[in-house]
């Protein structure tokens, strides 16, 4: 319980208002339901025919001598007035009234409740999502995508569904149980101590039974991940799973974790279901036994336990019997909902390293150069970039060549901060990118890549992506400027056409445009393009590099490429080979040197 109370202190606070109302509605809920039924005491004495009569009013104190006194006072005069057949009514009335109470403040309470429980969990949903976002991109190498999907969807469910569904029954049974026990107490003090001890007893072998739920349902938290992840990749890599005949393959697969999930689930399920019928029967043998004792003393010798007494005694015993058996389903949904809550820990506590410092420096636009002093950077063991140094000069168009895996994508996911270097700096007009504020470092360029990345939105929505209320005319602007206007307007809708989920619905071609006219309508100051036009026809090729070149136009450019031929007019090439650059010059200077680019070159061209 103690990693229980944990929660509730992380998410709890900004709802103590309403905490605090349902604390004293439930309060207020559980001392008149234990009213009630000391009314009925009267009732049950008019049946049994041993009504008690008192002659004399005292004072009126808060003391249960006086209550009761003053109480039975009216009730023996009513009784002389009107008849004993009068007394069951007038009883009646108030055991009405005090049960309309109970039930009222009863809703009261639970209405608090509900405020609380969907607002933590809307808080912890907006709290996941916002450390997904703030992750940096490492985060995700290192992690499945369907685990991930499941701890910030069904984990959150989970704690939805355990947590915070006990959490009326932890703030609201307490309470019921406590002020009963009072009651009880001011009843018959000798059978309440007899409750003390049975009650422990059976609350022991409901904790024993459900201490391993919560590694179990840890394990089935985690198979799950690996069911959405393996769905995940076979939706979206459907079109080779079809071309190689792969369904069997990827039936099998999740046939076994189908299997491994149900097998762990029988478990966890079974010892859950457990719960109620393991608290009714211990419930049942402490009303045995707790009946055969009170009757004992009932019928004992000068005993003032009279059975109107015992009756109602049991009444409000019956008033904890519910609360006490709750409190075994909920410790067992706890044990649930503290395994997911594990899981989604491990995103919220996941230590993002991209951290922007006190007092980080304001940057609005890029004036002079951008430089690489002795940068180093590696992933784990593997070291990708070593001892790196490179000046960019402001409206240059830099080119990055060389074969895959040799730093070039590495080396400019370090400028935008995707990553952080490990040795070395990349300063931007003297200033230590690390000492900029995120924000703005990244509102100074713009990317355009390899894989065109597209949501499940319209075309305009999909260019005014990065740029708050862009109009009409400049999102057309930008689309002309990458050559997507033409095949915009004849669509369906224009501009407020769905584009499918990741572009589904365009070809290569056509989405690539569309991320160089989202590119054109941000106007960053620095332009990544990575592997941009490696993935398309002749004919598509043809008008991304027509759309890349207005887009690159006075513009400082970091390019990298396969294609010699996309960057034969650039400023300068870099050669990388294995994380450092070999050769650095123009396109004729390096086929002069005669070097690797110009056996890539070479290759090429034959």
């Amino acid at each position: 319980m103690k990693d229980f109370f944990k929660v509730l202190r992380r998410f709890i606070p900004p709802y103590k208002r309403h905490l605090v109302l349902s604390f004293v509605f439930n309060v207020l809920h559980s001392v008149f339901g234990s009213i009630a039924m000391l009314f009925s005491i009267p009732i049950f004495q008019v049946l049994f025919d041993k009504t008690k009569e008192v002659s004399e009013l005292v004072a009126w104190e808060l003391t249960q001598d006086a209550v009761v006194n003053n109480f039975y006072y009216f009730v023996t005069q009513f009784k002389n007035e009107y008849g004993i057949m009068a007394v069951m009514p007038l009883v009646g009335v108030l055991l009405l009234f005090a049960t309309f109470l109970k039930v009222s403040f009863s809703y009261l309470a639970s209405h608090q409740t509900v405020s609380i429980r969907n607002g933590v969990v809307k808080d912890m949903r907006m709290q996941i999502f916002a450390k997904l976002i703030a992750l940096p991109l490492g985060f995700y190498s290192d992690e499945k995508k369907g685990d991930v999907m499941a701890r910030a969807t069904g984990d959150v469910t989970e704690v939805e569904n355990s947590i915070m569904s006990s959490l009326d029954m932890l703030i609201k049974n307490p309470i019921i149980i406590l002020v009963s026990v009072g009651f009880m107490l001011s009843i018959s003090f000798q059978l309440t101590l007899f409750v003390f001890v049975m009650l422990p007893i059976a609350g022991w072998v409901i904790g024993k039974t459900g201490k391993s739920l919560k590694t179990k349902s840890r394990v089935s938290q985690s198979l799950m991940g690996s069911i959405l992840g393996t769905i995940e990749e076979t939706i979206g890599g459907l079109r080779i799973v079809k071309a190689f005949n792969a369904e069997d393959r990827m039936m099998e697969r999740f046939e076994k974790e189908a299997e491994d999930y149900k097998r762990i689930m029988d478990k966890v399920r079974r010892r859950y279901v457990m719960a109620h019928p393991l608290s009714e029967f211990l419930g049942t043998i402490v009303v045995v036994v707790l009946v055969w004792f009170g009757s004992y003393i009932a019928t004992s010798e000068n005993s003032t336990f009279d059975g109107a007494s015992f009756i109602a005694y049991l009444g409000i015993f019956y008033q904890i019997i519910n609360p006490a058996k709750q409190f075994s389903t909920a410790f067992f949904n706890i044990q649930k909902g503290l395994a997911a809550m594990e899981r989604i820990d491990k995103i919220l506590l996941a230590d993002n390293k991209i951290l922007e410092q006190d007092g980080a420096k304001k940057v609005k636009s890029f004036r002079n150069i951008i430089e690489y002093k002795n940068v180093s950077f590696g992933y784990n063991e593997h070291r990708v970039l070593k001892n790196v140094s490179l000046s960019i000069e402001k409206g240059k168009m830099v080119a990055l060549v060389g074969q895959s895996g040799s730093g070039k994508t590495t080396f400019v996911d370090l400028l935008p901060r995707f990553h952080d270097i490990q040795e070395g700096s990349i300063t931007i007009d003297g200033v230590d990118i690390r000492d900029m504020r995120v924000h703005d470092l990244r509102g100074l360029m713009g990317n355009v890549n390899q894989e065109a990345i597209l949501f499940n939105d319209t075309f305009f929505n999909n260019i005014a992506f990065g740029v708050r209320n862009a109009s009409r005319e400049q999102v057309e602007k930008a689309a002309k400027v990458a050559n997507a206007h033409d095949f915009i307007s004849a669509s369906e809708h224009g501009y407020q056409t769905l584009v499918g989920d990741r572009g589904g619905k365009l070809s290569g071609g056509q989405r690539q445009r569309i991320s160089i006219a989202r590119a054109v309508l941000k106007n960053p100051d620095i332009l990544i393009l990575d592997e941009a036009t490696s993935a398309l026809d002749t004919e598509s090729e043809k008008m991304v590099q027509e759309a890349l070149e207005n887009l690159m136009n006075s513009r400082t450019s970091i390019v990298i490429a396969h294609r010699l031929s996309t960057v034969r007019n650039a400023d300068l090439i870099c050669v990388f080979s294995e994380g450092e650059i070999v050769e650095k010059g123009s396109h004729e200077e390096l086929l002069a040197q005669g070097g690797t680019y110009s056996k890539l070159h070479e290759l090429q061209v034959r």
